[in-house]
């Protein structure tokens, strides 16, 4: 009877050891923990977790990666999560990996999303804590969302106003006169060939532009010829030396004007003799008469001379030699 009752208690005893380890197997595997690998722990940090809880999941770039092990409020503004990652997991997280909660799904269990940072950083240690990204919560959305469907229904009673505005204006017909488009079309075209023809001129400016760089044409021979330049530059001298005789020969010849006047005025020098003396115009005047009688003579006797017969041959001879010539 002994013998039974302790059986009875054996077997008592294995059942409830058996129902715990199988009730602490399914608690492990509600809670997504690791009971047969190594695990290591990461800490991060947030001012708000929008409805994270202890033993949701860890994701590393879309991958089971661990749990959510603890909470702790830090102070006011601050809230500190810790987190069991799989081991196995170690050597692809590095320290500037940045930390979001996110959702499973559109309404599921909110989750931790690991992401790998941008460039180089050594891998996580035991207890490192990651950087966290700021989220947007639910609340912020829908505040959001709300001021834009008010602007949205502001700018939709604009539009309203602005549209029947138009419909009532002349602005309408004028985009539904057909004369209007073929004109239109038509100024196009023209603008259309007017950038063309500035175009080939801009082209045939350039190619000048290019010649006189080179030294070549009318234009590049004048810009670049060091010879003609220093020809140009000794014309332009003598044209101001001859400016400046020109100008002392107009000084000269009015000071000799006004000396003439003042002479003439004061009924003085010899051109007022000449001028005003009646007796030596008249003996000038003889003088000058007799000059060209002496001259008609002069002339007549040379056709004499001409007519006689020891110099006739001589005037021949002198012809000749002009009509070879």
């Amino acid at each position: 009877m002994a013998n039974q009752e302790g059986n009875n208690i054996k077997l008592g005893v294995f059942v409830l050891a058996g129902l715990f380890v199988l009730i602490f197997a399914f608690y492990m595997i509600g809670k997504n923990q690791n009971m047969f690998g190594s695990n290591f722990e990461l800490k991060t940090r947030f001012y708000n977790l929008n409805g994270l809880a202890e033993g949701n999941n860890v994701l590393f770039s879309g991958i089971q990666a661990g749990t959510v092990k603890n909470i702790k409020l830090i102070n006011d503004t601050t809230i500190e999560a810790t987190m069991l990652i799989d081991d196995k997991i170690r050597k692809y997280i590095h320290k500037n990996a940045v930390v979001a909660i996110g959702t499973e799904g559109l309404m599921g269990n909110k989750i931790v999303n690991i992401s790998p940072g941008k460039g180089a950083s050594p891998l996580v240690a035991e207890g490192d804590l990651l950087a966290a990204q700021k989220n947007i919560s639910t609340d912020e959305m829908l505040q959001t969302l709300s001021k834009t469907s008010n602007n949205v229904a502001i700018i939709s009673e604009a539009l309203k106003g602005t549209v029947l505005r138009v419909n009532g204006s002349a602005l309408l017909d004028l985009f539904n006169d057909k004369s209007i488009g073929v004109s239109l079309k038509s100024s196009l075209k023209n603008i259309s060939k007017a950038t063309a023809n500035a175009s080939e001129i801009t082209q045939s400016l350039n190619k000048i532009v290019a010649q006189i760089k080179n030294g070549k044409g009318g234009a590049g021979v004048l810009l670049s010829d060091t010879a003609f330049a220093g020809n140009l530059k000794e014309a332009m001298v003598r044209i101001k030396s001859a400016s400046d005789n020109a100008n002392q020969m107009t000084i000269q010849l009015n000071n000799m004007v006004k000396e003439i006047q003042q002479e003439l005025g004061n009924g003085k020098g010899p051109l007022n003799t000449l001028l005003k003396d009646s007796v030596m115009t008249k003996n000038l005047s003889r003088s000058m008469d007799n000059i060209q009688k002496g001259t008609d003579n002069f002339n007549q006797d040379m056709e004499a001379l001409k007519h006689n017969f020891l110099l006739r041959s001589y005037f021949k001879k002198l012809e000749k030699e002009k009509q070879n010539k």
